[in-house]
Parts: structure tokens; C-alpha cells; sequence
């Protein structure tokens, strides 16, 4: 008895003609998805936008006015292995976010952590930086505190730049504590220096660095880490494209050793520092 292909075959076609529309769509949503990529927008202008903010010493100007730090560094990089130019687009931080979902800029490069609540709003790469939280307080109002008990106290001020992790860290450490914020990072040091504050939270090296131009002033409590952050790239979201290549060349360059020797430098050493006017 000879079975019939014909039956077999058909049914075959009718399968094709219905899988035919979804392997087409989804064939058109990635051309789409690589189409609108941020990546293919920098490769045809032929320049790469970057969102950030000065803080010392990620981004910061020198005696010239031009911009170095180890975001710099970082983002120079990014475009010298691209192939494209860069131009830097300095933000104010607490409206950074904003401005990357309005179009500004193509990525946030600009010593971002990674937390929950911006995550709702915009992607991030994987963690190319893990920087840390220290202390640096007043000795006259803080000089006989304990440490770290004393600081949690309805009685002891602490000062952060609005829109930073550290003003959330800050209030999860010392929730009984007072908690002044400030958009001019200047003034979140120079309240602690006045006497107007009794400490302040801010990633290394400055809290050292600020100790050490107001020794007379300013002490640290600790030299310990009080928190650990995970900073990454900020990009606008429905960007997956952007997102793995932006995550790969991180990879990369965290396997080969560069991320690792440009943070040792911008943040283990001051070899830097007669390149810029710190302010005391």
C-alpha cells in the first residue's frame, strides 16, 4: 500500500503560509529596533553625545578649561573605538535623566549608580565602575561624636547634592539625622567647612582630598567604605542594540585591564592634581 505525501506536503504549506506574517514581523521589529538604535544615529552623525556632570575627579575642567577625569577617560574612549567624535554636553544632575529621555544627548556616561527607581525610567549597561561612600565631618561640631552611632541623631546635620545617591544613602544610614540638600555641589562642602552642617557622604577619594585641604577644619571619622555602588551608562530605553554595545565594550575593557587602571589612577592617586585649581 503506497501512502500519500500529498496530505503531508499540504499541511506543511498551510503551516508555512501561517508562520509566514510571524517570521516577517518579527524579521521587521529588529530591522526596527537596529534601525532607531542610538548606534546607528552616532555612527551617521558621526559623533557621540554624552550626558554628564563635573565632580571631582570623575569629570572636572582644568587650568585650561578643558574637561579630564575618569568619565573623560571613559567616554573618549567609547568614541575613539567607535570611530566618531565626541562633544560633551555638561547637565546639571538633578535634571541628567530628563534631558537623556528628551533627546540632549545619546547615553549618560557621568558616574551614574544603577538603583531601582532610575531604572524605571531609563536602561543601564553593566556596571563599568564601583565606587564608594566616605565621610568627612566638622571636628568642632562632630570632633566628639562616636562613631558611627553618634551620627544617627535628630541633633547632627549632614548635607548631599540633590538628586545623588548619596542624599538616599545618606538618610538609610542616618535615618534619625537631618539632611539639607543642595544643587551647587560646592555647597555641600562648604556648609560642613562653615560649621552650618557636621558631616557629609561622598564618594572617594574626596573625602580624603577635602580633609586634606581643610585639615584644620575636617576630619574622617572612618576611611571606610560606608556604601558600594554599581555605575553604569544611562540610555533611553526600547534600545536593546545600544544596550549590548555599550555593554560589550565595558566587558572588554574591564577583561583587558583599562577600566581598572584609569579608575586606579583618578581615584588611588593625586597625580592628577596639578592639572586642576581644587578649591579649598
Amino acid at each position: 500500500m503506497q501512502i500519500t505525501k500529498k496530505p503531508f506536503i499540504g499541511a506543511m504549506a498551510a503551516l508555512a503560509i501561517l508562520l509566514a506574517p510571524v517570521s516577517t514581523f518579527a524579521g521587521e521589529m529588529q530591522q526596527q529596533l537596529t534601525s532607531e538604535s542610538v548606534i546607528q544615529t552616532i555612527m551617521k552623525r558621526g559623533k557621540i553625545k554624552v550626558g554628564m556632570a563635573t565632580f571631582v575627579p570623575w569629570a572636572m575642567r582644568d587650568k585650561k578649561g578643558e574637561l579630564i577625569g575618569f568619565e573623560i577617560d571613559v567616554a573618549k574612549k567609547v568614541a575613539a573605538d567607535l570611530g566618531v567624535e565626541i562633544e560633551f554636553v555638561p547637565t546639571a544632575w538633578s535634571g541628567i535623566i530628563p534631558a537623556l529621555i528628551a533627546g540632549n544627548f545619546d547615553a549618560i556616561i557621568g558616574g551614574m549608580s544603577v538603583t531601582p527607581k532610575r531604572n524605571l525610567t531609563i536602561n543601564f549597561t553593566a556596571p563599568y565602575a564601583n565606587s564608594g561612600l566616605g565621610i568627612v565631618a566638622n571636628k568642632k561640631l562632630a570632633g566628639d561624636l562616636t562613631w558611627p552611632d553618634g551620627y544617627n541623631s535628630s541633633k547632627v546635620t549632614f548635607t548631599c547634592r540633590r538628586g545623588a545617591t548619596s542624599c538616599t544613602d545618606t538618610q538609610n544610614l542616618f535615618p534619625k539625622a537631618k539632611l539639607r540638600q543642595f544643587d551647587d555641589s560646592s555647597l555641600v562642602l562648604q556648609e560642613v567647612v562653615n560649621g552650618n552642617a557636621h558631616a557629609v557622604l561622598t564618594s572617594f577619594p574626596k573625602p580624603t582630598l577635602w580633609q586634606s585641604q581643610n585639615a584644620d577644619v575636617l576630619f574622617n571619622p572612618t576611611l571606610d567604605k560606608l556604601t558600594e555602588g554599581n555605575e553604569a551608562f544611562g540610555l533611553r530605553k526600547g534600545d536593546p542594540d545600544a544596550l549590548n554595545v555599550f555593554s560589550n565594550w565595558i566587558m572588554v575593557n574591564t577583561s583587558n585591564g583599562w577600566l581598572q587602571k584609569r579608575w586606579a589612577y583618578w581615584f588611588t592617586t593625586m597625580d592628577w592634581a596639578d592639572q586642576v585649581n581644587l578649591k579649598k
